[in-house]
């Protein structure tokens, strides 16, 4: 029939290139294409090489993979078309499917059930011809549903999920899903956090803290249900192969030290103790694999407590009595390792020279005396970048400290610009001086150069560091953006995937704000209507 239609295309005088895109045409539609590039293909379109299922229900026609049960021959069980090219870890896997009646799926670092022949366990891919499952990853044989769609969820040590972010409504998932029609899935597998998406859309995501059950390789395999006749249908499976992070990944959860400096400011500033006592307490509270310790009042009498550290945090006074200055040796070996570092507002400040070259290593930027200024001024960041850390952070409005005019590497090479606003002059009122003022920063200023008061840099070993400039105001970590942003550095620094919506931490109360404060002169000053009023001022902004 296909011949038939191009000669009598041809008799009606069409170019002979039209003809040869005819055939092209009608051949792509039914057999699978050239991989992706930096992919590679796992079917040839032709036969069933390299893959290993039952006869009697797994078969080529038309160019693909076709599975299939009907009234007269139906499968004890469910059973799988095992992928025999060895088995994988990290990777990006993109197919088209097609299904009609029941359910099936793609199981991904997989094992072979003992004394079951073509039986396999492990996380899936789910997908089917009903309105409910398409998306979910669901553990077969293997803890049973890990993320329903529309979740973002982590595996805790009870072998449970526990959902920690929304990825949108299940129905409006679904709306982009073709029934009995082709659709495209897209699995994302590393370290271990499983991304699954259809149709570009991202349907659910897992990240398995459960080190006792979780999975670093295994099979992959394509699923055919037992139950009622159905038919499903495979094309164009690509594979990218990432390298193996969980091979190398350390044991237990990520540590993340968190270094207070001693007291300074008013009550209600500068509490470096109360902030990341309660950064490290939401840490502890997500449920991602991370573990916060603080270590108060300056660098630890026993360093060795950073040793095993993923990343490092500090939130206290700089400038010359930073107490990073005394020891740069100590911590390059650290970030030459990969250590992660954080530095939380005048944590950000170091002397030119040694220690101010250090930091441009370490994390991309620091404050730089009579070039940098440290005004207050309400920011509003409108506009977020595509990065980890801004996940599930919206624009926010704050007035702190914030510092700008930053030292950072030359070309901003590996700096990523987080926190950017554009300050007005009246933060430039103050004669020139130290802190307040120089000629470089008034010219840039009347020129509206919008300034980074928060900064992600990344080493070329492999580390990552975080610059925030904000801070002073100890009341705004009451601010949800204002935390999240924070908590999603530390983890991201710390080499642990942020979730797509972001760290989760309950919202503070004025009383959380309270606690662990400094013991200062003033302190007594201080109650919860007062910080409630704090609060709900910049809840007006």
């Amino acid at each position: 029939m296909l011949f038939r239609r191009i000669w009598n295309i041809c008799q009606r005088g069409l170019a002979s290139s039209l003809v040869l895109l005819a055939i092209g045409l009608s051949l792509t539609s039914s057999t699978a294409t050239a991989a992706d590039p930096g992919y590679e293909s796992l079917f040839d379109g032709k036969t069933l090489t390299n893959w290993d299922g039952n006869p009697e229900f797994w078969r080529v026609e038309d160019g693909v993979i076709t599975g299939e049960t009907t009234p007269q021959k139906v499968t004890n069980g469910n059973t799988f078309l095992i992928y025999r090219g060895g088995e994988i870890g990290d990777f990006e896997l993109k197919l088209d499917y097609k299904i009609v009646g029941g359910n099936s799926g793609v199981q991904y670092r997989s094992f072979e059930v003992p004394g079951q022949k073509w039986v396999i366990g492990g996380y899936q891919a789910d997908f089917e011809a009903g309105k409910t499952f398409s998306g979910i990853n669901y553990g077969e044989k293997f803890r049973d549903i890990l993320a329903l769609r529309g979740e973002e969820t982590v595996i805790g040590a009870n072998h449970k999920p526990t959902k920690i972010g929304s990825l949108g409504d299940t129905n409006d998932i679904q709306s982009v899903i073709k029934n009995e029609d082709w659709n495209t899935y897209h699995i994302t597998a590393s370290g271990y956090t499983f991304t699954h998406r259809i149709n570009g859309r991202v349907t659910s995501i897992v990240h398995d803290a459960d080190e006792e059950q979780r999975r670093a390789t295994g099979l992959l395999a394509l699923q055919l249900h037992a139950g009622p006749p159905m038919k499903v249908q495979f094309r164009n499976i690509q594979i990218k192969k990432t390298p193996l992070t969980v091979v190398a990944e350390k044991s237990g959860p990520r540590k993340i030290a968190f270094i207070a400096g001693t007291p300074s400011h008013a009550a209600g500033d500068h509490e470096h103790r109360a902030g990341c006592m309660l950064l490290a307490d939401a840490l502890n509270r997500s449920g991602l694999p991370v573990k916060a310790e603080v270590y108060h009042y300056g660098w630890p009498k026993d360093s060795t407590v950073l040793h095993d550290a993923d990343t490092i945090v500090v939130y206290a006074d700089g400038g010359g009595g930073h107490p990073f200055n005394a020891h740069l040796e100590e911590l390059d070996g650290l970030m030459k390792k990969g250590v992660g570092m954080v530095c939380i507002h005048y944590g950000v400040e170091v002397p030119e020279g040694p220690s101010g070259n250090a930091f441009l290593n370490w994390t991309g930027g620091y404050f730089e005396a009579n070039w940098s200024v440290n005004p207050h001024w309400t920011a509003f960041f409108q506009q977020l970048p595509n990065h980890p850390i801004a996940n599930g952070v919206k624009p926010f409005r704050v007035n702190d400290e914030w510092y700008y005019h930053m030292r950072f590497r030359e070309n901003m090479a590996g700096v990523t610009p987080i926190l950017t606003d554009l300050p007005g002059p009246e933060t430039l009122s103050r004669p020139d001086g130290f802190h307040s003022g120089n000629p470089h920063v008034r010219k840039a200023i009347a020129n509206k150069e919008r300034q980074h008061v928060a900064w992600a840099g990344e080493r070329p070993e492999g580390g990552r560091g975080f610059g925030f400039t904000g801070g002073h105001n100890h009341w705004n970590w009451g601010n949800d953006d204002f935390r999240k942003l924070m908590l999603n550095a530390i983890v991201w620094t710390a080499k642990v995937n942020v979730p797509a919506g972001g760290v989760p931490s309950r919202s503070l109360t004025a009383a959380d704000l309270l606690e662990n404060l400094d013991e200062k002169p003033d302190r007594a000053n201080l109650n919860e209507a007062r910080v409630q009023a704090w609060m709900d001022e910049w809840n007006r902004q």
